[in-house]
């Protein structure tokens, strides 16, 4: 009979950051689901609130608030006590969020929107410090780039398959009840089976946080991809995912279905874009000349919708523009490699922190020019087309800051960038 070969501790361990970074991902995906979902029942949620769909959107905003401030004390978390703990507890906090969300109060709806945005601020951050303790550098981009995949396919699923339920009559309140309920067998999960690290001292103290994000506040690269970043993910956190279906319905005339369907694309093109531009960032090891061409197209994909709607149908601009916004994780990977080990989690928390941090400042500054004036403008073309320019200028800048940023992977000249 053949022994089989015994795995030796770093084996064992390394398999178990493997199956956390899975589970972890699992609890991402879960995460966009809940960040994404409230744009295709708006209207429910307005009567579950007894609110105008204004003073809706202004409850969905109070997640990113959460989201950015939590991002930079999960960050130094991780570098401090590893990841078994702080990422179940994430995962425990959006399970709370989502069962008080499912309530139908105002306070019900500020304080469960607000936690899910505190819970998930532990995802991501902690997928990307499982992912470098279990992964080889030359496959960090990859695994960032699938991570991202869970996320956006979660995100696509809120949209393409709750629309369809909650048109069909499904309770919201259920809907709430249940995506908490899965996030709370996560949290056990994860709590199970990631690996317990010896945590680097006896406490989170303000020196040690301070510490942390001195070093990486020092480091001009770290506001560079920090910016681009966030300025990316605006098209999809800002436009896409709350206010495309209801401005295509009402600028545009688009059937309701069609309009879910259609916005539905742009998270389902990152599932597809996230891990194909990181793989293509890591095999050729560089990041520039793939965010520079990300930003490109997603600008021509944007502009042919505004201006050209007929030339391309709008689902398939949406999913090439999707995939092009993939590029929103390569900053992910460049303020990895150009901060030390010692602070990666920090970093991934500051560029969280930043990210969302500008979609919580971009976001309220659309939906007044914009999303207020949606039923009241009286030329609902130019109204769309203002509303474009806006999403334009944005991609606009962090093209701009593209060609600005240091080249970080390991395939750049040996002259400066």
């Amino acid at each position: 009979m053949i022994s089989q070969p015994q795995l030796s501790g770093s084996d064992k361990l390394i398999r178990g950051f493997i199956i956390s970074w899975i589970l972890g991902c699992i609890f991402y995906l879960l995460q966009y689901a809940i960040r994404s979902s409230p744009a295709v029942m708006i209207n429910e949620l307005s009567d579950a609130f007894t609110m105008s769909p204004f003073e809706v959107s202004a409850i969905l905003g109070s997640y990113y608030y959460t989201y950015a401030l939590l991002s930079l004390l999960a960050g130094v978390a991780y570098d401090r006590y590893g990841a078994k703990y702080p990422i179940a507890i994430g995962a425990g906090i959006l399970c709370a969020g989502c069962l008080i969300f499912s309530g139908s109060g105002v306070i019900e709806g500020y304080s469960g929107r607000m936690l899910q945005g505190a819970g998930s601020a532990f995802s991501f951050t902690g997928c990307v410090y499982l992912a470098s303790h279990g992964f080889r550098a030359k496959y960090i981009a990859t695994a960032i780039g699938v991570t991202q995949c869970m996320g956006m396919l979660g995100g696509s699923s809120g949209q393409f398959l709750v629309g369809p339920m909650i048109e069909a009559g499904f309770p919201v309140h259920l809907f709430w009840v249940i995506i908490g309920s899965a996030c709370g067998v996560i949290c056990l999960m994860l709590l199970l089976t990631t690996p317990k690290e010896p945590k680097t001292s006896n406490g989170l103290t303000a020196t040690y946080i301070i510490g942390s994000y001195k070093i990486v506040f020092t480091n001009p690269q770290t506001y560079l991809s920090w910016l681009i970043s966030g300025l990316l993910f605006v098209p999809t956190t800002v436009f896409a995912m709350t206010w495309a279906i209801s401005f295509l319905v009402h600028d545009r005339g688009v059937d309701r279905h069609a309009a879910v369907l259609i916005s539905a694309m742009v998270p389902l093109g990152w599932v597809i874009g996230c891990p194909l531009m990181g793989y293509i960032s890591d095999r050729i090891g560089r990041r520039k000349p793939v965010l520079i061409a990300g930003c490109v197209m997603m600008i021509l994909c944007f502009g042919q919708l505004i201006f050209y709607p007929l030339l391309i149908p709008a689902f398939l601009s949406m999913l090439i523009f999707g995939i092009a916004s993939g590029v929103a994780m390569i900053p992910y990977t460049i303020i990895k490699e150009a901060n030390p080990d010692k602070v990666k989690g920090s970093a991934t928390g500051g560029i969280n922190f930043i990210t969302f941090g500008v979609t919580s400042f971009l976001g309220p500054v659309f939906s007044f020019y914009f999303g207020k004036t949606l039923n009241s403008a009286t030329d609902a073309e130019q109204h769309f087309r203002s509303a474009g320019f806006f999403i334009l200028a944005i991609i606009s800048l962090a093209l701009i800051l593209s060609f600005v940023i240091r080249e970080t992977g390991k395939g750049r000249d040996q002259k400066s960038v």
